[in-house]
């Protein structure tokens, strides 16, 4: 096992791998609950859902670790959850039958895609500056979704649409006491800080009655017959069903790239020139996770990017990724111990983690305004619209935007072109209703 993931060369442990994949899944483990509440809203059964979910993230992250051997877990995506529930569905008139289909057909054209080497080549053709935005970008939008989880901020008024909640709370009191404790703990460099925030503000908040005892600890899994194979393909064969499918392959696209490339960075797993090696395996990983997500009847699945949090206590190879997948089958039995770690519990870890993604702006070019003004609005528009999506397309379309009115054309790369030639589709076809 040390030789399959090379833990010599990664200069890794068992201890320091599994800690890892321990404070990964408890940033991550929300899903199992929040994912099926959202899909909810499309018809989607919820507890056949809450199945689909784990056995989703368990064939990914699988995936991602033995094949891939990153550090990474995967799960059905947040905002692609959404999109298919509010827009497809509601706004659209689609049955979520037919919705799966065009999470299968993505699938089906990320594979193709991946396979062909076409993804990874897209992938080494964004700029250095770029690339370090996604992990700037990423680790603010990690911190505001930290700080909102905390009960720290909240929505305010036209004009100020975020505000300083009431925190004077019994629970963000304790969230702010798990903030300060797993700080002082990385001040004394204690192994484990972040995972042992997440259970000490866990435990703090039994103990003051604001968590509900669980009644069981051990439960069999909901049926997945009701979602199971349940795709209709009769009713995406329209033409204007192209605009769903294409919505769906875009974001998915940028949100892999930009959350892959940035969490490698962090995890200090790129090359001198700012590329993550064989990343043909982990977005292979990608694009079979969310073909096998329609398949067991939710929505498209990715990288997600609070895998950080487990990158920062250690994790390096896909023994990170087995031990998280391993805990997700835990979860099909352990569902009513797992699920009761409150969103006041991982948020401090995700503010923290947050702040650990900001060392690559000491990288960012300051001199040159071209590359610098693509940096600036990937970084503000992916926190601002709460949507990587929104911020990753938004620096690729300004960066040739600004090359060309510069007259520097020679900068922009065939890649270049491509991604901002899909940037705009993705603008054409993006919900701004939702």
């Amino acid at each position: 096992m040390r030789r399959f993931f090379d833990f010599e060369g990664h200069q890794t442990s068992y201890r320091q791998e599994t800690i890892a994949g321990l404070t990964t899944f408890f940033t991550v483990a929300y899903i199992i609950i929040v994912n099926p509440a959202i899909l909810q809203a499309a018809g989607i059964p919820r507890e056949a859902s809450m199945t689909a979910t784990i056995l989703t993230a368990i064939t990914g992250t699988l995936l991602m670790g033995l094949y891939a051997k990153r550090p990474f877990a995967i799960a059905p995506y947040m905002g692609e959850n959404a999109f298919i529930a509010y827009t497809v569905v509601q706004m659209l008139g689609y049955s979520w039958q037919t919705a799966l289909a065009s999470i299968f057909i993505s699938g089906v054209l990320f594979t193709i895609l991946t396979i062909s080497g076409l993804r990874s080549w897209l992938a080494r053709s964004v700029p250095g500056n770029l690339k370090h935005s996604f992990s700037i970008g990423i680790g603010l939008f990690l911190a505001f979704i930290g700080l909102n989880d905390m009960g720290v901020v909240s929505l305010g008024v036209p004009g100020a649409p975020v505000r300083l909640a009431d925190i004077s709370s019994s629970a963000t009191l304790v969230s702010l006491g798990g903030l300060f404790l797993i700080a002082i703990l990385l001040i004394f460099r204690v192994t484990g800080a972040i995972l042992l925030g997440i259970l000490a503000t866990t435990l703090a908040m039994l103990a003051l009655g604001s968590l509900p005892v669980p009644a069981s600890i051990i439960s069999l899994p909901p049926s997945l017959a009701p979602v199971f194979l349940q795709i209709d393909f009769s009713g995406a064969l329209t033409w204007g069903f192209i605009g769903v499918i294409t919505s769906v392959l875009v974001m998915d696209f940028v949100d892999t790239m930009g959350t892959l490339i940035g969490l490698s960075s962090r995890a200090d797993l790129l090359d001198s020139d700012d590329n993550l090696p064989d990343i043909e395996k982990p977005m292979l990983a990608d694009a079979l996770s969310t073909i096998a997500a329609s398949l067991l009847g939710t929505t498209t699945a990715g990288v997600y990017i609070e895998s950080a949090a487990g990158i920062e206590q250690g994790g390096k190879t896909g023994f990170t990724a087995l031990v998280v997948a391993l805990l997700f089958a835990a979860a099909l039995f352990f569902s009513p111990l797992l699920t009761i770690v409150p969103s006041q519990a991982y948020g401090p870890a995700l503010v923290i983690v947050g702040m650990f993604m900001l060392q690559p702006v000491q990288k960012l070019d300051f001199e040159d305004y071209s590359e610098l003004m693509p940096a600036f609005l990937t970084i503000v528009l992916m926190i601002f619209t709460f949507n990587i999506g929104v911020g990753i397309t938004a620096g690729f379309v300004s960066y040739v935007v600004l090359k060309l009115l510069s007259g520097r054309t020679a900068d922009i790369n065939g890649g270049m072109w491509l991604l901002a030639l899909l940037s705009l589709t993705f603008y054409f076809f993006y919900p701004y209703h939702i």
